[in-house]
């Protein structure tokens, strides 16, 4: 906890603690995210950075918009009824307060909803990590386990292992819970379980739980789901493979032919009506193409399974 964040819980930490049954979707969110900062410090925080921000908004508008005169630039046109024509006299006021207003609603609005989804968004970057080096996390898990090492310590090498990404951080927490908390393995399986943001893991953990359990080989449990992992994934890099060659035919249909006729069929109805400013040809050209192959680079990298 920084400063900053100290001086926000300082000012209404205490307020929060009595709301936070009122944000337990945040907190969930803050967990999953395994965010060291407490739930009461970042709400605190979230309120005043609106604030601040709002104001600070509020005063650079307002300040452009009387300085540059902006309301009355604004000029009436048509009917217009006589309680406004009578205001007018008093629309540079006017639009500064309301210019200040807007500001200071739209962007500690915004602000503060910034900061109430970025945790989710940080989970959901955090599921995706894991359920992309689950498979080799449990392949490690499986081999360390075939070596007779105890399952405990099986999780406390997984959280020593960096390269397996969010999944060590996961098996960090389960060595936590039972290092520093006391918790036996299964209770530390249950507490993570509950928190992980991911469905893979958490199924994974909740059958490690249930095997303990009711005393099954636990070994044979981590190499059945290391094999059926390692079918998923070839099925989802086939399926995305699959998808991607779709995609280039689309992109190659849509983007390059599709683009290719129309400007040639836009050249010559031009030179045959002899207009000098086509300007579907201009839209073609500098919109369609540029977007399009944005759009489409977009759609690939938001499908791409993370490696």
């Amino acid at each position: 906890m920084n400063s900053y964040e100290r001086f926000c819980f300082n000012l209404l930490g205490k307020r929060m603690k009595a709301q936070r049954d009122q944000y337990h979707q945040l907190r969930n969110d803050l967990i999953s995210a395994r965010s060291k900062t407490p739930f009461e410090v970042f709400i605190s925080t979230a309120l005043i950075s609106s604030v601040i921000v709002g104001l600070g908004m509020a005063v650079l508008l307002g300040a452009v918009t009387y300085l540059l005169k902006i309301p009355n630039l604004i000029t009436y046109r048509g009917n217009v009824p006589e309680a406004i024509t009578g205001l007018s006299q008093y629309s540079l006021i006017l639009g500064t307060i309301f210019a200040v207003l807007f500001s200071l609603l739209f962007f500690g609005g915004f602000t503060y909803i910034a900061f109430l989804i970025y945790p989710n968004i940080l989970a959901g970057n955090r599921r995706r990590s894991i359920d992309a080096t689950l498979p080799y996390a449990i392949n490690y898990i499986t081999s360390m386990s075939t070596a007779g090492i105890t399952p405990a310590e099986v999780f406390r090498l997984l959280g020593d292992s960096p390269i397996y990404g969010e999944c060590s951080v996961e098996a960090r927490y389960i060595a936590r819970e039972i290092d520093i908390f006391g918790r036996d393995l299964v209770d530390s399986l249950r507490f993570v379980s509950a928190s992980t943001p991911s469905a893979r893991m958490k199924e994974f953990l909740q059958g490690a739980m249930a095997s303990i359990s009711a005393g099954g080989n636990l070994t044979e449990y981590f190499r059945t789901k290391a094999n059926q992992y390692a079918l998923e994934n070839r099925q989802t890099q086939k399926m995305f493979l699959d998808t991607l060659g779709l995609i280039a035919e689309s992109y190659v249909t849509a983007m390059v032919a599709g683009t290719l006729f129309l400007i040639i069929l836009q050249s010559i109805m031009s030179v045959l009506s002899g207009e000098k400013n086509p300007l579907l040809l201009y839209i073609i050209t500098y919109l369609m193409i540029p977007f399009g192959s944005v759009l489409f680079v977009i759609m690939i990298s938001s499908m791409t399974p993370e490696t």
